[in-house]
């Protein structure tokens, strides 16, 4: 969504018409509203109970501390540079070459896992609406997505946000009421889930979940999110102190609402629903909408997040093509005499459209074969992003002393040494590979600024007078 909010949002979509506090508010609760927190987090709290509903509200917290942190600071230094993407902003900050591309190279490798969660999502909504098989879903979703996104970009006003975070709470306050009256009264459904699990209630899941990973779980949805690219860029959208303290308020509360009822939802549905064996845990909330809630206020429920993966999967292409296309092919590689030329456009434009194509089919056929939850990829993809952006965004804007080593340095540590401790499964005091991975790029970010040459005085003028 990050260029399709700057086009609309923050070059003043209806004239003022629209409040601005809800619409950036809004467009935060898209970017944690995905098939993970729809279809994936409520069907891991669907397996373990209570205990994931614990872990989800910590995302309760996280547009407010988005914006309080980046949001003034961000939006105004990003209008004084001109930065639309993260990727331009960093390529001011610390004048490299080598971050620029760094940045780009992370964003299309840690965006196509993302997309991957996102393409599974999609294709099991269209499996359950459909009757279709999970291949003639993906085959569905994917081919309508690619398409409109390569020839068409993005075509809507970003009001459809609003009316679809406002679908979603209408349609979680009915499912809830739903499921306790399929399952015959509030201590019915009780008596039918402590049968169905009797560990539901038990905030260690059986002991299932130990401390340590609820702590990692804090840092990548309560802390590392200030280092996604696609929350930052939100920052970016700031107009004024009252749009943005709107913002706060509503976001929080939108995305606090929307995680409790979701994954409650998850929580009580084996009162109501007994999954066949060989159905992975991600079918559940689409099952319990088709299954017990009215033909209509189904339909509504299922195209509001629908609509929502599908505008999810559209951004993260065209940020992946962009990634390749502006951020490497035109800064680095494209011929200088035909940069500003049409017959330069023409070809950017081209380049463009086969890109995403290709971006896009290279996400389809590696979903052709899922996992068994998609909450996993996402977590992986937000995970790497996290590890390879936290540091150069967050001491860039905040440390004086910051520079281009300690971002090169921290990126490449940070994220290779996430991938390695991730593949081999080596825990730190039994905490995820995300929080070894962090903690490794504040260390590495920190020696590398302290040894590196010194940002230039210009450089530092810009980010940091007033």
């Amino acid at each position: 969504m990050s260029l399709f909010y700057y086009f609309f949002v923050c070059k003043g979509v209806g004239n003022g018409e629209v409040d601005r506090g809800i619409v950036l508010a809004m467009t935060l609760v898209a970017t944690f509203t995905s098939a993970s927190s729809f279809i994936g987090g409520p069907g891991i709290a669907y397996t373990k109970g209570l205990v994931w509903v614990y872990l989800s509200m910590i995302q309760v917290p996280t547009a407010f501390i988005i914006l309080a942190i980046l949001g003034k600071k961000f939006g105004m230094i990003s209008r004084k540079i001109g930065a639309v993407t993260v990727t331009d902003y960093l390529k001011e900050r610390y004048q490299s070459k080598t971050v620029a591309i760094l940045a780009s190279i992370c964003l299309v490798i840690f965006f196509i896992a993302q997309m991957m969660s996102q393409f599974i999502g999609g294709a099991v909504l269209f499996q359950e609406i459909t009757g279709l098989s999970y291949i003639y879903g993906l085959a569905l979703f994917g081919i309508v997505v690619i398409l409109y996104t390569a020839f068409g970009g993005f075509r809507a006003v970003v009001i459809t946000d609003t009316i679809q975070g406002i679908i979603m709470v209408l349609g979680g306050f009915i499912m809830i009421f739903t499921i306790i009256h399929v399952a015959g009264g509030t201590d019915m459904l009780l008596a039918k889930l402590n049968t169905a699990n009797p560990h539901w209630s038990d905030i260690a899941g059986d002991g299932a979940t130990p401390k340590a990973f609820v702590m990692s779980f804090w840092v990548l949805v309560g802390i590392g999110v200030l280092g996604l690219p696609q929350t930052a860029v939100r920052a970016m959208g700031f107009k004024d102190t009252k749009a943005l303290h709107k913002a706060m308020i509503y976001g929080s509360l939108v995305v606090g609402f929307l995680m409790l009822v979701m994954h409650i939802s998850g929580v009580f549905a084996p009162a109501v629903l007994t999954l066949p064996k060989g159905v992975t845990p991600d079918h559940v909330i689409p099952r319990l909408v088709l299954q017990h809630m009215h033909p209509v206020v189904a339909g509504l429920f299922i195209a509001a997040p629908l609509a929502a993966v599908m505008s999810t999967v559209s951004s993260l292409l065209l940020l992946a093509s962009a990634g390749i296309v502006k951020d490497i092919y035109h800064n680095y590689v494209m011929d200088a005499t035909v940069k500003d030329t049409s017959s330069g456009e023409k070809k950017i434009s081209k380049l463009s459209i086969f890109t995403t194509l290709v971006v896009g089919i290279i996400v389809f056929v590696f979903t052709v074969y899922p996992p068994d939850l998609i909450v996993w990829i996402n977590l992986f993809a937000m995970g790497g992003l996290e590890c390879a952006f936290f540091c150069p965004i967050i001491f860039g804007l905040y440390w004086k002393k910051a520079n281009a080593t300690g971002a090169v340095i921290s990126m490449l540590c940070g994220v290779v040494g996430f991938l390695l401790l991730n593949q081999f499964k080596v825990s730190m005091f039994g905490t995820t590979a995300i929080v070894s991975g962090i903690l490794i790029s504040v260390l590495t970010f920190v020696v590398g600024s302290l040894v590196g040459k010194k940002t230039s005085d210009d450089t530092l003028k810009l980010f940091f007078d007033k």
